[in-house]
């Protein structure tokens, strides 16, 4: 199934959206997470997001542009702050926010109606599966993100979910998708724990058990199909086009940038984990500051970023060495250098469980479907 891709591939100068750190502390710390800064309370200016607002305001015209607003806490900001923040932006935008919803009360779902603001919330399934979302005294998270939860379900709001799988195997996928569809969320997102940041586990697991827990859950979604669920439907209409001949239209000729705004308005390109970090060689991974140049100037130059083009290379390397790079298109940046410290590394192990495993796994359901139909 998997098929090369021969497109030749860059860095697009006009992002599809950015991310904006309007604070960088979290009122939660989960034991997987990457951020460096979360425990201190470092606000964006809202000099920040005019200068970020000018510089998407060209792309706002030629169509939908997300502002997604992204760790730490980005509700620990507070309202006032969080709507100045967004003043700027104008009409035009989305706006997301990616929460861990233990702020969200009747208030902050008033907010949410009067901006439009689409809800993704950080959870890891029922209570047991949250062990690792703790507060800073070490105490469970979990009744404070169900009461948020319950407070958007009160107000009719609808939201996203964004899982976290730190054991992938047979047994718990099931699990997961059935207390998902009892959430009444609408989307739900797996991400298997990665290693970066300040997160130093190991997420190395045995290929079947993985192979077997998306295969779980494809099963569990085709038997109820109420919800989105994000990586399957993407390898599904991979799979589609792969027996269509039209695979090579799925991924973008030049990479997406996703600009990364930290709290001081510097800018990191490709993978917002790598924002907050130094490394001898490569810096701080900045490729410029929004408050000293425009953001469409940081973009047209991106390339000129010493890691990024190590980084390409790698992606170069992937094209030529990797059957599945026609579905994944390459490993993640800040995977490669937390998992090898270099960019121009080919494999790692979020692309392995992510990617890789994520399509064997579809494909393993559908064999093992079409044999029972038999």
């Amino acid at each position: 199934m998997a098929v090369a891709w021969s497109g030749m591939r860059g860095i697009s100068a006009e992002p599809g959206y950015v991310v904006m750190q309007p604070t960088t502390l979290c009122n939660l710390a989960c034991e997987y997470c990457y951020l460096p800064f979360r425990r201190e309370n470092r606000k964006m200016p809202v000099a920040v997001a005019e200068a970020v607002a000018a510089g998407v305001a060209g792309f706002v015209r030629t169509g939908r542009f997300s502002v997604v607003w992204h760790g730490g806490e980005p509700l620990a900001a507070g309202r006032a702050h969080l709507a100045a923040l967004f003043a700027p932006f104008g009409d035009g935008v989305e706006h997301h926010v990616q929460t861990n919803a233990t702020l969200i009360d009747d208030e902050w779902c008033a907010f949410f109606t009067e901006h439009d603001v689409r809800v993704s919330v950080s959870v890891d399934g029922p209570r047991e599966r949250n062990g690792d979302r703790v507060d800073w005294a070490g105490r469970p998270a979990y009744d404070l993100i169900a009461r948020g939860i319950g407070r958007l379900r009160a107000h009719g709001i609808p939201f996203s979910t964004l899982c976290v799988v730190g054991d992938p195997r047979p047994g718990v996928a099931a699990e997961l998708y059935e207390y998902f569809l009892g959430l009444g969320c609408e989307v739900l997102g797996i991400n298997m724990e990665e290693t970066e940041g300040v997160n130093t586990r190991l997420n190395s697991h045995d290929p079947a058990a993985v192979s077997a827990f998306w295969a779980e859950l494809v099963t569990a979604w085709r038997r109820d199909p109420r919800i989105h669920l994000r990586e399957v439907e993407w390898t599904l209409r991979y799979a589609a086009a792969v027996l269509d001949g039209n695979a090579d239209e799925l991924l973008p000729r030049r990479l997406d940038p996703i600009p990364t705004i930290a709290h001081d308005g510097s800018v990191v390109l490709l993978s917002p984990e790598l924002a907050g970090f130094h490394d001898p060689r490569y810096g701080d991974f900045t490729s410029g500051n929004v408050l000293t140049t425009p953001l469409t100037e940081i973009l047209g130059l991106a390339a000129e970023t010493p890691w990024i083009g190590e980084f390409l290379r790698g992606i170069e390397a992937c094209r030529e060495t990797c059957p599945y790079f026609g579905f994944c298109g390459g490993a993640h940046a800040a995977n490669r250098y937390f998992e090898h410290g270099r960019f121009d590394v080919t494999e790692t192990n979020h692309c392995l469980n992510s990617k890789i495993r994520l399509l064997e796994g579809v494909l393993d359901h559908a064999r093992d479907h079409e044999a029972t139909a038999v």
